[in-house]
């Protein structure tokens, strides 16, 4: 869990050693220094600063999980499980900054990559089906409201499920 220097500093210092230990004929400790350097950068290219900026997110610090989230230079390149993390991230901290367009943006990114569980890809939903009822689009927040209720499971998603519906059925008619 370190930020993107910490990993540049762990990979230089396991590739200087894998250098001195081929210096001394340490072929063994090269061949180990190698594969730690190499699984850094495989940690770094795959999961990134995701897993930190989730730390500062869940404590409300969304400047700080913002600036973290930055580091991630191509999140096109991270696993299904983080790139579904920083997507949604992203879209919350839009959300807060009341940027709706990125924010529907990053959700809807979101929303094709798995997440915790079904409760949390229906709050993915849900907040698409605000975001199109913002926009005045009842149609698409219905959409989004049915395939939120497949996969709600917790009472207080349901109940936000229906209040949305209401509004965009008031909206249709």
């Amino acid at each position: 869990m370190y930020n993107k220097l910490g990993r540049y500093v762990l990979m230089a210092i396991f590739a200087f050693s894998a250098l001195v230990s081929v210096y001394f004929y340490q072929y063994q400790l090269a061949l180990i220094s190698a594969t730690l350097s190499a699984f850094i950068l495989w940690s770094h290219i795959k999961q990134s600063s995701v897993l930190l900026a989730s730390k500062h997110f869940k404590n409300s610090d969304y400047e700080r999980a913002e600036q973290v989230l930055n580091e991630v230079n191509r999140p096109d390149m991270l696993s299904k499980g983080r790139r579904g993390f920083y997507e949604f991230m992203r879209a919350n901290i839009a959300l807060k900054r009341e940027d709706y367009e990125t924010a529907e943006y990053h959700f809807q990114i979101a929303s094709r990559y798995p997440l915790g569980g079904k409760n949390d890809k229906a709050y993915v939903l849900i907040h698409l089906a605000n975001l199109a009822l913002r926009k005045r689009d009842a149609q698409k927040a219905l959409v989004y409201t049915e395939r939120a209720k497949e996969l709600a499971t917790s009472s207080r998603a349901i109940e936000i499920i229906k209040n949305i519906e209401k509004e965009a059925e008031k909206l249709a008619n």
